[in-house]
């Protein structure tokens, strides 16, 4: 897939602009006056073939401009005054087929009617989140020799469909910030905006942190603005360069909600703008005695979800737990010997630590403080995943809640009991394990969603969490078609993963959150299988195959030996 458009050119140019008008957001729209077209957009090249109409016509669906005006002009004049294509789009591989169609000729010599054969990469949804579909695409078109000879669509269809690449260069991925009060970070949620004009990009993004969070991560993070706060004014720029944003409806927000709002606002703003950004409320400062702000500013509320930079990480090795900064076993029986470790995981702010042990022909689950013994957990099976553990609230104290998966179908977890016994709680997996063998599950660092394979493919869901219950939403198949026979998964930020194949051809890959897109890292040096991965924010990459432990920090870049690579070494960061 190719890469969506550079940010620098965007930075520079909104830096200075004046004016910018509130921009609509990137779903298609009809517009006012669906039947006009401007006079600046160029009428096709005369004495082109149907086939080519039908192409032009998909190639030019990708840009959102007025009234879609750049596919209109491939309509006939009844088509042009009355098309009004739904929101959203389809994202079709760049190959596509168009071809006349036989079956039903309609003896017509003036008319045509030609199939678009191709495959579905996702959709575009209403709320502009990208959502990854594994389908066929097909489409017929009716075409009419018009008056003056021309060839022209006359019943175009109402879901339009783009090619990725046009998708690319159309549209600008942009993550905007949505508060989790369960890890007291801000989650990104990825979405999608017209790229152009560039000058109105910051009012397009404004326009998605106001509709709130994308329908796969509602329920995980809370919405801080909601219904009723809208903008009073455009978002626009001054003189000055400063970005004029006065919201309306805050009424009784608290300082607390107030603070948090701003900081959603210029985390979202951030990849669009370098301006400072001025945050009204009614007229008035939305934070009192604080105006202006910069991302700079503001506290680092993501600083308790990234593993501190001295916890180096662990790894398992012929039933022990040691460390990857210096090879040495960790304290108690998980680096003694005295249990069968099969896997293990550390909690991200180091202090605890979960291990699956082999006793007595099962798998169970055992979790405390690391160098210490570990409370054996009333949970176990014939196989239990790697653990992984819940984030803790800013400022919550220390770790206490655990995940795997029991018999690669029962997503189980367990919890921190005021007695100190580890007790196992609820989790409503079943839009989860209807999809299939879950052989890894890992939490994000923020507790808004988790990464799991399921039958080798890479798929993230949200965890909705009550005062009552905990359940996971929206679980999606990332990179169905080309991404197979996954081994392994982590988190590399909040919003891209590193998946592990046994595949020798794509032994390691990166892939957003959403399944967009996927790089391949470079396979110099490492020997297939590879069996498994870790990676975490600002850690070099670090996966396992046949000959030992291997890391990387850029897709790139050739692995090397890790200082202390072991055979059949699984390794693991905090989370």
């Amino acid at each position: 897939m190719k890469r969506l458009l550079p940010l620098l050119a965007v930075f520079l140019l909104l830096a200075g602009c004046a004016n910018i008008p509130l921009e609509s957001q990137p779903m298609v729209v009809a517009g006012d006056k669906p039947g006009q077209v401007p006079a600046d957009v160029a009428e096709p090249a005369a004495g082109i073939d149907p086939l080519t109409v039908t192409r032009q016509f998909i190639r030019n669906s990708a840009a959102p401009g007025t009234a879609n005006a750049d596919a209109r002009v491939y309509l006939d004049e009844e088509a042009r005054r009355n098309w009004k294509p739904s929101p959203g789009l389809t994202i079709i591989d760049d190959t596509f087929g168009t071809v006349y169609d036989t079956a039903s000729p309609s003896g017509n010599p003036d008319e045509q009617v030609v199939n678009v054969r191709g495959f579905k990469l996702g959709n575009l949804s209403a709320d502009s989140a990208f959502i990854p579909v594994k389908a066929e695409y097909s489409q017929q078109f009716k075409l009419r020799k018009q008056p003056n000879g021309q060839w022209r669509i006359v019943d175009p269809p109402q879901e339009l469909a783009v090619t990725d690449e046009d998708f690319a260069t159309n549209y600008f991925r942009v993550p905007i910030s949505f508060y989790s009060p369960d890890s007291g970070a801000f989650v990104p949620d990825l979405r999608y905006v017209a790229a152009k004009p560039q000058a109105g990009l910051p009012g397009r993004v404004m326009d998605l942190v106001l509709q709130g969070p994308s329908e796969g991560l509602k329920g995980a993070v809370k919405d801080l603005l909601g219904d009723q706060v809208t903008t009073e004014t455009n978002v626009r720029s001054t003189d000055d360069g400063t970005l004029d944003i006065n919201l309306t409806g805050v009424g009784g927000a608290s300082p607390a909600d107030r603070s948090l709002i701003a900081a959603q606002i210029v985390l979202s703003l951030q990849t669009v703008t370098l301006s400072r950004i001025r945050l009204l409320a009614d007229g008035t400062a939305l934070v009192p005695e604080h105006e202006y702000w910069r991302s700079s500013e503001l506290p680092n509320y993501n600083v308790d979800i990234a593993p501190n930079s001295e916890l180096l990480g662990l790894m398992t090795v012929n039933g022990r737990v040691r460390s990857l900064g210096d090879g040495a076993p960790v304290g108690g029986p998980a680096g003694n010997g005295g249990y069968k470790v099969v896997s293990a995981a550390q909690s991200v702010d180091g202090k605890r630590l979960a291990v699956v042990e082999e006793r007595d022909g099962r798998q169970w689950l055992r979790a405390g403080d690391l160098g210490r013994d570990l409370g054996s957990v009333d949970l176990f099976g014939g196989s239990l995943s790697r653990p992984t553990w819940r984030p803790v609230a800013r400022g919550g104290g220390v770790s206490g809640e655990v995940w795997t998966v029991v018999d690669h179908n029962t997503v189980a977890r367990v919890t921190l009991a005021a007695d100190g016994r580890w007790v196992k709680a609820g989790v409503d997996a079943t839009m989860l394990t209807g999809l299939g063998q879950i052989t890894e599950l890992r939490l994000s660092r923020d507790g808004a969603r988790l990464a799991a394979v399921v039958n080798g493919q890479l798929v993230v869901a949200s965890i909705v969490r009550t005062a009552d219950s905990v359940a996971l939403r929206a679980p999606r198949k990332l990179q169905e078609r080309d991404l197979k026979d996954v081994v392994d998964v982590d988190w590399a930020t909040q919003d891209h993963l590193i998946a592990a194949t046994s595949s020798s051809t794509l032994p390691v890959v990166k892939v957003p959150l959403d399944g967009q897109r996927m790089d391949a890292f470079n396979s110099s040096n490492l020997t297939p299988p590879v069996h498994g991965v870790t990676a975490a924010p600002s850690r070099p990459n670090l996966v396992a195959d046949a000959g030992g432990l291997w890391v990387a920090s850029e897709l790139g870049e050739v692995w090397r030996p890790q200082a202390h690579t072991v055979t059949d070494a699984d390794p693991f960061y905090p989370g």
